[in-house]
């Protein structure tokens, strides 16, 4: 346990940022899930609004240094690349 009032103060501001890290990747997580859960669906419109959705919160963490900025593009790229291929895969 911190014993001076300056390491007591790091201490709080060290809980609120994991705080807020932890909730934001965990909201990406839920919205990966959802994104994957359309791919299953196969609605075509949910599917382009769910990866914008994504990307945009993995753009936004990213900025943030909540994730590394290579994550949130290959992330990404993975999403776009599921999003592709399905529509190919209805079409043959």
């Amino acid at each position: 346990m911190p014993h001076t009032s300056s390491a007591k103060k790091h201490l709080r501001q060290t809980e609120k940022r994991n705080a807020r890290n932890r909730a934001a990747k965990k909201s990406i997580k839920l919205q990966i899930k959802s994104f994957l859960a359309a791919v299953t669906a196969g609605d075509s419109a949910k599917l382009q609004t769910e990866y914008n959705l994504a990307a945009k919160k993995l753009d936004r963490a990213a900025a943030r240094r909540m994730i590394h900025p290579n994550l949130a593009a290959r992330k990404k790229s993975q999403l776009a690349r599921q999003m592709a291929a399905k529509p190919a895969a209805a079409k043959a």
